[in-house]
């Protein structure tokens, strides 16, 4: 193969012909053709691509496909689409969303895992067909993943996160939430060997214990943003009564809550102060609790003004180490 422009071989240029080129081909280099069309989305490539005969080869090449968001065709997308994306995009494609994907399995990811080993992001929200297999299959070829999103993916276990702990040490966000199998065990697998994790998004993991974030406080000092919506209030009040467990080895913490918006969330944290709050609601909106208040505890929550805050989901504490 000839030299390379750009990524595309210098024999592919010379491929076209006189009779092939429009009068824009003949005005243009194809390289800054192939620089024009890496600005472009998906669906204009596409049409690109049934142009003439040079732009099919020019659209259609890996370079042009280094991030791809497939959301609006959530319907449409089956797992043989996401093989043959892999085998066109290969090694040039860093981000890829699948989100909302429905017909998409752990067959497909395994061939896109094998052909696109240097992916960085990848959002698998809603692909409820994805079990422990993918995670292995990313584990084994994908070493350079950097943000995971496997919200909802309730197949999802324990040996996923153990699974990513051994093959993606670069790990920095991780999307967890609704993934109701996971335990503390699998959290500490995967802290344990992912040091560089700065985003952490539990959200929903009911079977999360105290433990679980005793690996975060010890094993993620990069971490900024924690999400711990309708995490149990005995996990709450592991952070409420043992504040220094977590914060010292965590000083600029944010807890957020996506479901409403990034306008909600939460101011960042640093000692001496720890705040937590999930799920804002109207009411303490209106009217937030002022700093210093301690949420008393859940034996007594019934006669508390603050029971409509634990409806809600909203829990607000405000403790000064050097008080403690």
């Amino acid at each position: 193969m000839g030299k390379e422009v750009n990524g595309v071989s210098r024999s592919r240029f010379e491929m076209f012909t006189n009779s092939d080129e429009a009068v824009i081909n003949k005005k243009l280099p194809k390289e800054l053709l192939l620089r024009i069309f890496s600005f472009l989305d998906v669906v204009t490539l596409c049409r690109c691509a049934q142009v003439s005969r040079s732009w099919n080869v020019l659209a259609l090449d890996g370079s042009n496909w280094q991030r791809i968001d497939l959301f609006d065709f959530q319907r449409d997308i089956e797992g043989r689409v996401v093989e043959n994306i892999s085998k066109r995009c290969g090694g040039f494609l860093r981000k890829l969303s699948l989100r909302g994907c429905l017909g998409v399995g752990d067959s497909a990811l395994r061939t896109f895992s094998q052909n696109c080993r240097n992916i960085e992001l990848l959002s698998l929200n809603g692909c409820t067909k994805i079990t422990d297999s993918t995670c292995n299959s990313l584990s084994k070829f994908c070493p350079k993943l950097k943000h995971l999103d496997l919200s909802s993916c309730t197949s999802i276990t324990n040996l996923s996160l153990k699974a990513l702990s051994e093959g993606c040490p670069l790990l920095e966000q991780l999307n967890i939430s609704w993934c109701d199998q996971v335990t503390k065990d699998g959290v500490q697998a995967l802290v344990r060997s992912c040091p560089g994790i700065k985003g952490l998004f539990l959200k929903g993991c009911t079977q999360l214990e105290d433990e679980a974030l005793k690996h975060i406080g010890a094993h993620c000092p990069e971490l900024v943003t924690l999400n711990l919506q309708t995490c149990s209030l005995f996990l709450i009040s592991h952070l409420r009564n043992s504040p220094s467990r977590l914060v010292p080895a965590v000083p600029p913490l944010c807890y957020t809550d996506h479901r409403r918006g990034p306008h909600h969330n939460l101011q960042r944290l640093s000692p001496p102060a720890v705040s937590v709050c999930v799920g804002l609601c109207q009411h303490h909106r209106r009217h937030p609790p002022r700093p210093g208040t301690e949420l008393p505890p859940p034996q007594n929550i019934r006669s508390s003004p603050l029971l409509p805050a634990y409806r809600c989901g909203f829990y607000y504490i405000s403790k000064e180490l050097s008080r403690a």
